[in-house]
């Protein structure tokens, strides 16, 4: 708590600053450089009188700014929501400001100079804002200001949990295991997330874990057992949140409203609507379209190295498992030598994926080309081919193979109920390094929680997994 209060208190300092220096620079540009047209020596001003207008200023925009909630510390703020508010609370500030000069009428005023300090103002605190981010996301990847969080509960709900924790490590929250009174589940694993036993183990790993948060998210048919647990907690001090068990699946697709500061809850449409599907179908095609030149040109550059490096046709065809179930062939450039299915269950030993996939990392049945292409990723590009045809996505879950689909397990399976994607939420966060487990909630989490958004910083993080090749083998 301490520390949340000191980092509220030195935001509120360097808004404080940083307001006041635009005000100045404002007046500099206005006034000095004379920008964007000469001032008339008799509407020239000193900077004293505006001085009450710069305090003025400062005290409203701090005002809005608590009203637009910007020094409350929530987890999993993005940057952008905080510019938005930035610039919501400094126009209703700037016209406040001209709303009381139009009455009192002061001698010196431009209005010209007030709107640039706005610019500024939003300018300086948004730029001041992401450097927090960056330091904070730096800190949480070392471990610093984490917290080590307990799940009660391995079911979807609990699942539910995982996947949000796991795709936004900017919530700060570390898992620490599981707790569930089936035993498949209390003993089993998702992923790195290692189940811990039953709940009556909770006193223990509470201690032996150093839990600073438990997440309950049992139904709540279990409401005494519920309490019981939140009782531990507090004994142990430690902080406990409940999951609300509400239309249970839906619980992503929930209709909230308030009725005089009493909550109503429904059920609401699926966030992957009809109107979802099509805006992403426009997108893609935009995209590729628009991006056509530099495909033909990798595509011509590609083709002749490969025919170069080794025998055999530039391109591979594969059957996969697109939307609902629906089989199509997805196209790679080739970067094994020929015969290379044929050689697989020879290999079968060697696989280093869990779960359904097939991956070695040092693949023996690739060509010297192959390995700079699985690297670079530059093997997927032909799948621009099957963006086309309307098989796949730009953004979305990879497609599996028929064999590997027949694996997963029944909540696996809402991987299958969008168009794949040529890149997705885990390829930027792990790709290859990241277990089938992981893999799943990640994609689900993506489905779940569809935004326009998303899918551009999702398209924005892979260039630079590409370059780098993170995870990609």
């Amino acid at each position: 708590m301490a520390h949340k209060q000191s980092r509220v208190g030195i935001t509120i300092a360097l808004d404080v600053v940083l307001i006041n220096l635009s005000f100045v620079l404002s007046y500099i540009v206005r006034y000095q450089l004379q920008i964007p047209y000469p001032v008339e020596e008799q509407y020239y001003a000193p900077f004293y009188p505006y001085i009450p207008f710069a305090a003025l200023l400062t005290l409203l925009c701090l005002m809005t700014y608590r009203i637009e909630g910007l020094y409350e510390i929530r987890r999993g703020r993005r940057w952008l929501d905080e510019v938005y508010r930035l610039i919501s609370g400094t126009m209703v500030s700037i016209v406040l400001i001209m709303a009381i000069t139009f009455f009192l009428q002061p001698l010196v005023y431009s209005r010209g100079m007030l709107v640039l300090a706005g610019f500024l103002i939003v300018a300086s605190l948004s730029l001041e804002r992401l450097i927090q981010h960056v330091i904070e996301a730096g800190r949480r990847r070392k471990g610093i200001g984490v917290d080590r969080v307990l799940i009660i509960g391995a079911g979807e709900l609990g699942r539910a949990v995982m996947r949000s924790i796991l795709a936004d490590p900017s919530l700060g929250y570390r898992i620490v295991g599981y707790l569930d009174d089936d035993p498949n589940k209390g003993n089993g694993s998702l992923g790195r997330f290692k189940g811990l036993g039953s709940l009556d183990k909770l006193s223990d790993v509470l201690s032996a874990e150093k839990v600073d948060e438990v997440i309950v998210t049992l139904p709540w048919m279990y409401h005494r057992k519920i309490m019981q647990i939140v009782d531990e907690c507090e004994r142990h001090r430690v902080r406990v949140r409940v999951v609300p068990d509400v239309f249970q699946q839906r619980l992503h697709y929930l209709d909230l409203e308030s009725l005089n500061g009493i909550p109503l809850i429904g059920p609401g449409p699926a966030r992957m609507s009809s109107s979802a599907f099509i805006l992403k179908r426009v997108i893609d095609l935009s995209v590729v379209i628009i991006t056509l030149p530099l495909w033909s040109l990798l595509f011509l550059i590609i083709g002749v190295l490969i025919k170069l490096d080794s025998r055999g046709p530039v391109l591979y065809k594969q059957i996969r498992v697109g939307r609902n179930g629906q089989e199509f062939y997805i196209y790679k450039f080739r970067s094994m030598i020929l015969g290379a299915d044929e050689m697989k269950a020879e290999l079968e030993a060697l696989n280093e994926a869990d779960g359904p996939l097939f991956k070695i990392k040092d693949d023996p049945r690739l060509t010297r080309l192959g390995r700079l292409l699985r690297r670079t990723s530059l093997d997927e590009l032909p799948q621009v081919i099957n963006v086309l045809r309307g098989e796949m996505s730009l953004v979305g879950p990879r497609p599996g193979t028929p064999d590997e689909v027949a694996k997963y397990e029944p909540w696996q399976r809402a991987r299958i109920s969008v168009r794949p994607g040529m890149t997705g939420l885990w390829q930027v966060s792990g790709r290859s390094n990241l277990p089938f487990d992981e893999m799943c909630l990640l994609d689900i989490f993506y489905i779940e929680n569809w935004s326009l958004d998303l899918d551009i910083r999702i398209l924005l993080q892979t260039i630079p997994n590409v370059i780098l090749g993170h995870g990609a083998y």
